[in-house]
C-alpha cells in the first residue's frame, strides 16, 4: 500500500529507505522539501505533488524528517499512527547514535519497520469495524460557555474578547452553577438595554409634530440639465472619446516636472523605523516594569531546559494566533502558521536560560522572513532588456477585483519603466468599466508631458473583445518597437466564472511574460478567496497543459493601514509568488518594493 518511506536528515543524509515499486520518488520528495519545510509551511503534516500524497513528521530534537508517500486515491487511516509509532521506535532504537551526530552508519531497520507497519494495518481494520461513537455534550465547546462569556460590557474595546471565563466554576453533575455575581450582571445589562430603548423612543415621539412635512413630499428627484459654459448641451456633446477632442485646449495638463529623475533605477523599498532599543533582550527600566513587553510577556516566565511539548506551547500558540488576525492576517493563515510553529519547535530542546516567549517569537520572525523572502527573482528592467535584445515587447498583464486600482498602478509602474529609459505601450483592454479609457488616455497625456512620446494607449473602445484587442496591441507595440506593453483589464470578481473564462483566453492567447495580480492591502480573509480562485480559475479554463497563472502580486492601498499588514502574509502564503510592488499613495512615484524586513516588523509589534 505505501509506495515509498524515507527518513532523512534536515542537513539532506537519507538515513534510511524503504520503496515497493521502481518509480523515481525523488521529485516528489524534493517537491515537498522545497515548498514544504524550506518555506516554513510544515503546519498541515500532509503534502500533494502529482499522483502521489506525501505524509511527513518532523523530529525536531534530533533534526530528523520522516517521510511516507502513498496514491492520492487512497485513504490510508493509519498513515498518522504508522508515522508516530517509526518516530518513536527509531528514536529508542538509535538514540545514541543520534545524539552523538552519527549519522553515517548502517541502520538495520527493516525488520522493525515490517512488524510495525503490520500492526498499523491489522489495527486499521479493527478500528473499521468499531461504529463511531458521539459525542457527549459535555465534551463539546458549546458546554464550557457561560451566561458571562456572552455579554458584551460598556467601555471594553469590540476588538478584544469582551468576555473574561470565570476560572472558579462550581460543577454540578456536569452542569455550571453560576455564581450571584454573574446573575447581578446579567440583571444590570438588562435594565441598561431596557432604558436605552426607552430612551430612544422618546425622542422619536418628540420629533415628530403634526404640522411636519411628510419626507416623501420633499424627495421629488429633479430632472438633472446638463449645462457648461451657459449651454444646455446633450450627452453626446459630453463624449471626450473622439480623436477630435484630444487635442482641446481645455484639456491641456500642466506637467509635474518635479517628478522627472525620481523613479530611476531600481524601485526603492519600504522604509522601517529602527526599534533595537525596545528589544525585549534587554532589562526594563523601573518605571517601564508595569508595562507590557508584547504580545508574549505572559510567557516571560516559562524557562527551562527540557523538550517542548505542543501542549507547553498552546497558550503561546493561542496569543500568538490572535495576535495575528488582529494584524489582518486571513484566520485559516494564522492557524497554519502557527502550527507551523508548532511542528518546527515540538521535541527541541531549550536551553536553560531560553524562555518559551523568546524561541517562539525568533521562530515565528523567522518563518516570517522566509515566507516573505520571494523564491523566484522578478527582475522586470533585465527581463524587459533582454526581451528588447530580441527584438519583441515584454508583455505584462494586470488582472483583479473591482476598484482595487489596477489602472492607477498600472500608471505607476508605466512612469518608473519610462525613467528607465524604456518605451511603453498600453492597451486598454478593459471594454466592461465606463470611463476605463478615458482614464488611461489622461494618464498617458500626463506622462507624455513628463516624457514627451514615451508613452503610446492602443484602445478600441468599449464592448470589444479584450483578447483580440491584446493581441492587437502586441503587434502594434512590435511594429512601433515598443519595449514593454502594458495590459490593463476589467476587474471581476473570483466567482464571476464568465469573466475568468475570458481573462483565461486573454492570457493564453497572447502568452504574456508575466501576470500580476493587483489586490488591496485592506482586505483580511477575502484576500485568500480572491487568489485561490483566481489561480484555480485561469489553471481550470486554459486549454494548456501547463497553464499561465499568477506570477506576481501588486499590493496596493498600503498607505491606508498602518501596522495592520497580514494581507501580504495571506497573499503570499497562499500562492508562493513575490509581491513586485507595493503601493503608497496617489502620485506616479508613490510605488515602492516589499521589504520583508518591513513587514515583519510591523507584524510583530
Amino acid at each position: 500500500m505505501l509506495d515509498l518511506f524515507s527518513i532523512f536528515s534536515k542537513g539532506g543524509i537519507v538515513l534510511w529507505c524503504f520503496q515497493s515499486t521502481s518509480d523515481i520518488f525523488s521529485p516528489s520528495v524534493n517537491a515537498l522539501i522545497r515548498s514544504v519545510i524550506l518555506q516554513e509551511r510544515s503546519g498541515n503534516n500532509s503534502f500533494n505533488h502529482n499522483a502521489l500524497t506525501l505524509q511527513y513528521k518532523l523530529d525536531n530534537e534530533f533534526e530528523l524528517v520522516f517521510v511516507v508517500a502513498y496514491q492520492r486515491i487512497l485513504q490510508l487511516s493509519y498513515v498518522d499512527k504508522f508515522l508516530n509509532d517509526v518516530h518513536l521506535e527509531f528514536r529508542d532504537k538509535y538514540k545514541n547514535e543520534l545524539r552523538g551526530g552519527r549519522h553515517i552508519i548502517d541502520f538495520d531497520f527493516k525488520t522493525a519497520f515490517d512488524k510495525i507497519l503490520r500492526e498499523c494495518e491489522s489495527w486499521a481494520k479493527s478500528q473499521a469495524k468499531i461504529p463511531k461513537q458521539m459525542r457527549t455534550f459535555e465534551d463539546s465547546l458549546k458546554s464550557k460557555k457561560t451566561v458571562a462569556s456572552m455579554i458584551e460590557r460598556k467601555g471594553e474595546e469590540k476588538s478584544k474578547k469582551s468576555v473574561k471565563i470565570v476560572e472558579n466554576k462550581a460543577l454540578t453533575n456536569g452542569k455550571v452553577e453560576e455564581s450571584p455575581e454573574m446573575e447581578d450582571d446579567v440583571i444590570a445589562a438588562n435594565r441598561a438595554k431596557l432604558a436605552n430603548k426607552l430612551a430612544k423612543k422618546g425622542q422619536k415621539e418628540v420629533k415628530k409634530s403634526p404640522g411636519a412635512k411628510s419626507p416623501k413630499a420633499e424627495r421629488v428627484k429633479q430632472p438633472r440639465v446638463w449645462a457648461l459654459g451657459g449651454d444646455t448641451r446633450d450627452l453626446r456633446s459630453l463624449d471626450f472619446s473622439d480623436d477630435k477632442d484630444a487635442d482641446r485646449g481645455d484639456l491641456d495638463i500642466s506637467p509635474d516636472t518635479h517628478l522627472v529623475g525620481q523613479m530611476a533605477g531600481a524601485i526603492r523599498d519600504l522604509e522601517v523605523e529602527s526599534d533595537e532599543s525596545s528589544s525585549e533582550d534587554d532589562e526594563p527600566s523601573a518605571p517601564q516594569q508595569k508595562k507590557s513587553l508584547g504580545v508574549f510577556s505572559i510567557f516571560k516566565g516559562l524557562v527551562g531546559s527540557k523538550a517542548l511539548t505542543e501542549e507547553a506551547m498552546r497558550p503561546a500558540l493561542d496569543k500568538l494566533r490572535d495576535h495575528l488576525i488582529a494584524k489582518n492576517v486571513a484566520a485559516d493563515i494564522a492557524n497554519k502558521l502557527c502550527d507551523s510553529v508548532a511542528a518546527k519547535l515540538e521535541g527541541k530542546v531549550l536551553g536553560t536560560f531560553d524562555s518559551v516567549a523568546k524561541t517562539v517569537k525568533a521562530t515565528l520572525t523567522e518563518s516570517l522572513m522566509l515566507l516573505l523572502s520571494p523564491k523566484r527573482r522578478v527582475d522586470i528592467l533585465r527581463d524587459a532588456m533582454h526581451a528588447k535584445e530580441q527584438g519583441r515587447p515584454y508583455v505584462v498583464v494586470f488582472c483583479g477585483v473591482n476598484g482595487v486600482g489596477k489602472s492607477t498602478n498600472l500608471a505607476k509602474i508605466c512612469f518608473w519603466l519610462v525613467e528607465n529609459g524604456l518605451s511603453v505601450l498600453v492597451a486598454a483592454c478593459d471594454t466592461f468599466r465606463a470611463g476605463a479609457v478615458e482614464q488611461l488616455r489622461t494618464h498617458v497625456r500626463r506622462l507624455n508631458a513628463l516624457h514627451p512620446g514615451a508613452v503610446r494607449l492602443y484602445e478600441k473602445g468599449y464592448g470589444k473583445d479584450a483578447a483580440g484587442i491584446a493581441a492587437e496591441a502586441v503587434r502594434a507595440a512590435a511594429d512601433a518597437r515598443a519595449d514593454v506593453v502594458l495590459v490593463d483589464t476589467a476587474g471581476r470578481m473570483q466567482d464571476n466564472e464568465p469573466l475568468m473564462r475570458a481573462l483565461a483566453k486573454l492570457i493564453k492567447v497572447n502568452a504574456p511574460d508575466l501576470v500580476l495580480f493587483v489586490g488591496e492591502a485592506l482586505v483580511g480573509n477575502e484576500a485568500v478567496d480572491q487568489l485561490v480562485k483566481f489561480n484555480q480559475a485561469l489553471a481550470d479554463h486554459s486549454s494548456s497543459a501547463d497553464p499561465h497563472v499568477v506570477d506576481g502580486i501588486v499590493l496596493t492601498k498600503f498607505d491606508t493601514i498602518d501596522d495592520k499588514v497580514g494581507a501580504a502574509v495571506s497573499m503570499t502564503y497562499i500562492t508562493g509568488q513575490p509581491i513586485v510592488f507595493v503601493g503608497t499613495g496617489q502620485t506616479y512615484t508613490d510605488l515602492k518594493a516589499l521589504n520583508a524586513n518591513a513587514v515583519v516588523h510591523a507584524l510583530m509589534k
